[in-house]
């Protein structure tokens, strides 16, 4: 079995559901007292989130490297940063080290795509709905057209995850905004909806909705053990 590497702190929220899903799935293909090899380093996000609002998007990665260097000291295999935004400088950290990164959007994708989707709705924080690091890698490399929600709605999903998911707090009027909003993607055509940031399958889940919904935290958190065990 291989060192899984976790970037996390961003939020440690889920971070720990990371930790979670990793080890639940190796215990169900594996058996017994199973559990993963993981080596964790956690930032501290609230200095994270300062620099993502200020546009300091270098002091962000340059933060990032250093840790996941840290990582590769601790003879982690490869690396999962455990979170969608911050995958915008994972080029730059992927530089910085020589494990390799397990990105998040190619893992999410590659489900999507075995799953037959050529439209897919993507909510997240507004850097990753309204940029193009993320929906530009799924349509690029995979094909399929992503898809997001109208400015208002970018500022409600961005709020509910910035000031509630990733403090723990879920709120029914937030998971209804939601499901609105998954409404109107789902109207413009969306075949599903990534759950693109990692605290969004705290508030929705699939008995909320009749949409199939993608979280990419359990997706990335299978890949990770997928490459762990080399399938």
């Amino acid at each position: 079995m291989k060192t899984i590497g976790l970037l996390g702190g961003m939020s440690w929220e889920s971070t720990a559901l990371y930790y979670k899903q990793i080890n639940e799935e190796i215990k169900k293909r594996l058996g017994s007292l199973h559990s993963a090899k993981v080596v964790i380093y956690s930032v501290d996000f609230d200095e994270i989130e300062k620099l993502q609002h200020s546009g300091d998007w270098d002091k962000t990665a340059e933060i990032l490297s250093e840790a996941s260097k840290n990582i590769q000291n601790a003879n982690a295999d490869f690396l999962l940063i455990c979170t969608n935004t911050m995958h915008k400088v994972a080029p730059i950290i992927q530089e910085k080290i020589d494990i390799p990164i397990v990105h998040i959007a190619d893992a999410t994708a590659k489900v999507l795509q075995n799953d037959g989707i050529s439209k897919v709705g993507l909510l997240g924080t507004a850097f990753t709905m309204e940029e193009d690091f993320y929906k530009n890698r799924i349509t690029d490399n995979f094909g399929i057209d992503v898809i997001t929600p109208n400015k208002e709605d970018i500022k409600i999903i961005h709020k509910i995850i910035y000031e509630e998911l990733c403090l723990g707090v879920i709120n029914d009027n937030s998971r209804k905004e939601y499901l609105r909003i998954i409404e109107d993607l789902n109207s413009k055509g969306a075949q599903g909806i990534i759950l693109g940031c990692t605290e969004i399958c705290m508030l929705i889940k699939d008995e909320h909705t009749n949409t199939k919904l993608y979280d990419t935290t359990t997706i990335h958190a299978n890949e990770a053990v997928n490459k762990a065990l080399e399938l």
